[in-house]
């Protein structure tokens, strides 16, 4: 069975939390029999490259990019030859130019749709892009998004409920290390036996602002590992505070990001909008055992991070309510660790690679049955 998968950009252009699905995906169904592609836009030189877990990424050259999205000639001009090669159409949202593309090639194959997450910025051109994008989810056989969550509250899946189904994510399955791992017990020499770990982007949307007021009256041991355009923001607003307890990674290593987060007493996640549909990170943090916080936003993060289950789920945008979560972690060990347990638990039932490649294979099989 041959499956191509259509996104906006593809590693090593970019590395973001659809990139890693896609990659996770298109590795763990090709033992499986299926032969995938991947066809994507770079900025770079146009080329075609089979990746070590043995599928194939076509890149076309991207000519413009506005509104965060990427427009090609080339890739317009050959998207049906590329479709003709495949059995099924697995097309990944958002990118409304694979929306135009598939349109106007006139595409009449199996097609599914992954809906990764809602369009949230850009309110206006999206007024005048919803109608194009009804056409295409239209076109679809089938639409998965990856939680219930989601499913509930986009308004754009709910005028499509009736096709949607879910196939939540899974990542690779390491094993949880163990506490006495000399590189776990190494991060905690160095910040404590027991601190508070972020890891991920350092994007607007993921609400460290939020998570560093909270911090302002107890300064608990904390880490902050990752790059990106606000962090001289928080660097600023952390001096401001006065936060001494307050350490920042710029990055970690794979391997690392295992032990780090084996070696954090808890994972604190406060991303506040939508933007975050998901936070393939906290399933990281419970492949570890690692309890969580997270806010309400009505997305993934509450499906992953089950409230008083595998840790606190807290408003969004509310500092007092996310300081007294980590005041009950603090101070409650015993259910910080019952808390732990679940997580494990609840990657082992959920989130791996695997379980995500075979339902995808389901889906495949029953679109061309």
């Amino acid at each position: 069975m041959r499956v191509l998968h259509v996104l906006k950009t593809f590693f090593p252009d970019t590395y973001g939390g659809i990139e890693q699905v896609v990659h996770t995906l298109a590795s763990h169904t090709q033992p499986l029999g299926i032969e995938n592609r991947v066809l994507v836009l770079t900025p770079g030189n146009p080329r075609r490259d089979i990746q070590p877990a043995g599928y194939e990424v076509i890149r076309y050259k991207r000519d413009l990019y506005i509104a965060s999205t990427g427009f090609s000639l080339s890739f317009l001009a050959n998207f049906k030859k590329e479709a003709a090669w495949a059995d099924v159409m697995h097309m990944h949202f958002p990118w409304p130019y694979a929306d135009l593309s598939y349109l106007l090639s006139g595409i009449n194959k199996p097609s599914l749709l992954s809906y990764h997450s809602d369009v949230v910025n850009q309110v206006q051109l999206n007024k005048l892009y919803a109608p194009l994008r009804d056409r295409y989810f239209a076109k679809m056989d089938k639409i998965y998004a990856a939680s219930p969550g989601i499913m509930q509250s986009s308004p754009v899946l709910q005028k499509f409920k009736n096709k949607t189904r879910l196939i939540t994510y899974g990542i690779e399955h390491f094993a949880q290390l163990p506490a006495e791992n000399p590189d776990v017990q190494a991060w905690q020499d160095k910040f404590g036996p027991r601190f508070f770990l972020f890891l991920g982007a350092l994007r607007y949307y993921k609400g460290l602002h939020v998570l560093l007021d909270a911090l302002k009256p107890r300064d608990y041991p904390t880490v902050i590992v990752g790059r990106g355009d606000q962090h001289d923001a928080l660097q600023a607003q952390a001096k401001q505070l006065g936060l001494t307890n307050l350490h920042f990674v710029p990055e970690v290593t794979n391997e690392e990001k295992r032990t780090i987060m084996r070696a954090a007493y808890g994972f604190v996640f406060p991303s506040h909008m939508p933007s975050e549909a998901f936070g393939i990170v906290l399933a990281e943090a419970a492949q570890q055992g690692t309890p969580m916080i997270t806010c309400e936003i009505g997305t993934g993060t509450s499906y992953v991070n089950l409230a008083n289950q595998t840790g606190l789920v807290v408003p969004p945008s509310d500092s007092v309510s996310f300081g007294q979560a980590l005041d009950t972690f603090w101070q409650q060990p015993d259910q910080v660790a019952q808390w732990g347990r679940h997580a494990l638990a609840r990657f082992e039932e959920h989130f791996k690679a695997e379980t995500m490649a075979q339902r995808y294979m389901g889906a495949y099989r029953d679109l061309l049955s």
